[in-house]
């Protein structure tokens, strides 16, 4: 396997865990469904409504809103569409979903949470105080709290996705001006913790609190203070 093939779609999740199966199995990298989710999300809605087994499962809120029936949004959540939040998600008070964002089983958006253009696996908590925006969150991967995906680079310019030392021929030109992160299965994110522009985290990574993060970083690691990254050791 190439270094490059490493983030792949495939070998960075496990699509048994998404509705979003049928779109990313398309595409090679997760940042390539980006510009496709929103439109993504409307046909997955449009095939809800044309179904009456699945109709029924779902509470359709005002335009491009579908919301599983077992899932608990608070009143004072806000929901944008288009959107589709699954079965048993726990939506808290003041989560603030601008739209764009297919949300899986058994997900925690919590209070104060910002959503905007994600695909959210099953399992997937960002229980306080987290803004994730234009970013694939892998199944049973989580933020702590305060920590953010930061979407755009500060000149303005082209994400391009960058490795460091054994992976320093990682150099993919996404095309994306915004492109916030993607988060592997299984990926633990530390409070307050920063995931600039472009940041592809490998599967069973776990990053500490007050992390900077940028770039590629391999499966199965451990991402120290000052960005210092380590493998894990075998179980």
């Amino acid at each position: 396997m190439s270094n490059a093939d490493k983030l792949s779609i495939k070998n960075m999740y496990d699509l048994s865990h998404s509705e979003a199966a049928p779109l990313l199995e398309t595409l090679t990298y997760p940042w390539e469904a980006l510009p496709k989710i929103k439109e993504f999300i409307l046909e997955l809605g449009s095939k809800i409504d044309a179904d009456p087994e699945l109709s029924a499962q779902y509470e359709k809120r005002g335009e491009d809103i579908w919301i599983h029936k077992t899932a608990n949004v608070f009143d004072s959540a806000y929901i944008a569409g288009p959107c589709i939040i699954g079965a048993e998600t726990e939506v808290r008070q003041c989560a603030f979903i601008r739209g764009s964002a297919l949300v899986g089983k058994n997900c925690v958006v919590g209070n104060s949470t910002e959503l905007k253009n994600v695909i959210i696996f099953d399992n997937v908590q960002v229980p306080h105080y987290n803004y994730v925006g234009d970013s694939v969150l892998g199944y049973k991967s989580h933020m702590g709290a305060g920590s953010i995906t930061s979407n755009v680079k500060s000149d303005k310019t082209l994400v391009v996705v960058k490795g460091r030392d054994e992976y320093s021929d990682i150099n993919i030109e996404t095309g994306l001006k915004k492109f916030g992160a993607m988060l592997g299965d299984h990926v633990e994110v530390g409070c307050n913790s920063v995931l600039n522009p472009g940041s592809v985290i490998g599967r069973n990574t776990n990053i500490y609190p007050l992390s900077p993060v940028r770039g590629y970083i391999p499966e199965n690691s451990i991402v120290k203070t000052g960005c210092v990254v380590v493998a894990k050791k075998p179980q």
